[in-house]
């Protein structure tokens, strides 16, 4: 558990005290991360450079209690910075192909990891929205702003991906007859 104790040291730079965060940490902002980006590689980046940014920036945290937050708040950036670089916002959904073959797993509940999965194969753009609508709780005017683009893209996207994964849910899931 992480107290005022151990964010007091972290912010006096103790390695110990850091590691123990980080330890803490890493597990919950790795997934956070995967929410956000496909590649593996891009996943460690945007992890490693929240982490930098944590511990060199920790003295600017007033309240310990929301430490969690803002080391999420961070990492969400870090992984948005990734996004806006490689993302067009107004690609469309007939430019992604569809998935081919259904999963192999006989299971009729979605888990996380096929929640991520599914995500993985909608466009960059609906992701991103998704992620930030759906599971963070932004509004529409929050995440235009953060992602640069207008209110109504934001909601565009968000709708885009509702459609594209409940068409893949029912697709690969339930294999519905048409």
């Amino acid at each position: 558990m992480i107290n005022e104790t151990l964010l007091s040291n972290c912010k006096k730079m103790n390695r110990d005290a850091q590691r123990q965060v980080y330890e803490h940490m890493a597990p919950k902002l790795y997934r956070l991360c995967k929410r956000y980006l496909k590649k593996e590689e891009e996943i460690e980046e945007a992890l490693a450079d929240a982490f930098y940014t944590i511990f060199t920036k920790i003295e600017q945290l007033k309240e310990t209690l929301a430490f969690e937050a803002w080391a999420r708040k961070i990492t969400i950036n870090h992984c948005l910075a990734t996004i806006k670089k490689n993302t067009n916002f107004n690609m469309y959904l007939d430019d992604v192909k569809m998935l081919s073959q259904p999963f192999t797993d006989e299971i009729n509940t979605l888990e996380e990891e096929d929640l991520l999965n599914l995500l993985n194969h909608i466009p960059e753009g609906c992701k991103t929205v998704f992620n930030l609508f759906v599971v963070e709780g932004y509004g529409h005017k929050e995440i235009a702003s953060m992602l640069n683009i207008s209110e109504g893209t934001s909601k565009s996207q968000l709708n885009a991906a509702k459609t594209k994964l409940k068409e893949l849910v029912n697709k690969l899931y339930y294999q519905k007859a048409k």
